[in-house]
């Protein structure tokens, strides 16, 4: 057979028939005419000039019990309860992020629209996320960017990162994440931009999430500079527990009437109620309370959570509502 260069669009096509197509090597030499040997050539190359990525997927001890558990008395679509080992929490993230990457590569379809949140959760997620094939999905951003504040966890970087990955287009909010007032924030969210964006968001099929508290050892919006001690101290006494797309509710998981709220510049409660699929990733035993409260206002209907963090918020809803058992 006569020899082709080896120019990077034979190398991807010699690629996406063996690793995606499912060819074995004979038949991709006979798809692109060339000899086997050669087919071997391309795909040595194509892993050596990065075109293709082969990782050994360790496997994620899950306590099935739990998320068993955790479904079928919140009601939830699926668990995935990652059953914790000697790690620090920086690896606990990142594994719970793997746990919730594997979730979005078996959920997602081709062409879908994927919501997008913010927050160490979220970026433990899309850097963990490796799809085996490009599904052109399209990923939104939900809520507002927190400017130079950390890049890394913005949900406009996720979001771009995200959509890389997938080979898929995005959109992002043009707008800080709070503003300061609700008149401000009512009209930036009567511009266009924002205006076709959230449209958009509103018909996603999925999204994914973070779970926020408003222990100020662990809250996002603290270190974000967004609230103050001060302003989560106010906040706990209003009974706010946690924040999801900065939405603060109650252990009830009913949104409370704080001024805060009124300055989000994002999708409301409403909307993301109505995603069919909304994946909540949150870990430590110091988001329980959060969590529970996401769990019982519906505001998430997949969680990605460890075991410790499972068990407690079993042990409070238990402890505030004994008849749940």
């Amino acid at each position: 057979m006569p020899r082709k260069p080896p120019n990077d669009d034979l190398i991807l096509e010699a690629a996406r028939l063996y690793y995606e197509g499912g060819l074995d090597q004979a038949q991709v030499a006979k798809q692109i005419q060339v000899s086997r040997s050669y087919v071997s050539r391309l795909l040595t190359e194509a892993r050596q000039n990065g075109l293709v990525e082969i990782r050994v997927r360790h496997p994620l001890p899950v306590a099935e019990d739990l998320q068993d558990t955790l479904a079928k008395r919140f009601g939830l679509q699926e668990a995935r309860v990652l059953a914790l080992q000697d790690w620090d929490y920086p690896e606990t993230l990142k594994r719970l992020g793997a746990l919730a990457a594997r979730f979005l590569e078996s959920a997602l379809r081709q062409h879908d629209r994927l919501g997008i949140g913010w927050g160490t959760a979220i970026h433990a997620t899309v850097q963990a996320f490796n799809p085996h094939r490009f599904l052109t999905a399209q990923v939104i951003q939900m809520i507002g960017g927190l400017g130079a504040t950390n890049p890394e966890i913005d949900g406009t970087d996720l979001a771009r990162r995200l959509a890389e990955k997938l080979g898929g287009p995005y959109r992002y909010l043009q707008a800080p994440l709070v503003v300061e007032s609700a008149t401000v924030c009512a009209a930036l969210m009567r511009g266009p931009s924002i205006k076709e964006v959230l449209a958009l968001a509103r018909k996603a099929r999925l999204a994914v999430i973070g779970i926020g508290t408003i222990n100020k050892t662990y809250s996002s919006l603290l270190r974000a500079g967004f609230v103050t001690e001060v302003a989560l101290r106010d906040l706990e006494e209003h009974g706010v527990v946690g924040d999801v797309c900065c939405r603060h509710y109650d252990l009830s998981g009913r949104i409370v009437d704080v001024e805060l709220n009124e300055r989000v510049v994002g999708i409301d409660i409403k909307s993301l109620k109505r995603i069919p699929c909304i994946v909540g990733v949150a870990g430590g035993i110091a988001k329980a309370p959060a969590i529970l409260g996401a769990l019982r206002g519906h505001l998430v209907n997949v969680l990605i959570t460890d075991d410790r963090t499972a068990r407690e918020v079993l042990r409070l809803d238990d402890e505030s509502h004994p008849s749940s058992t």
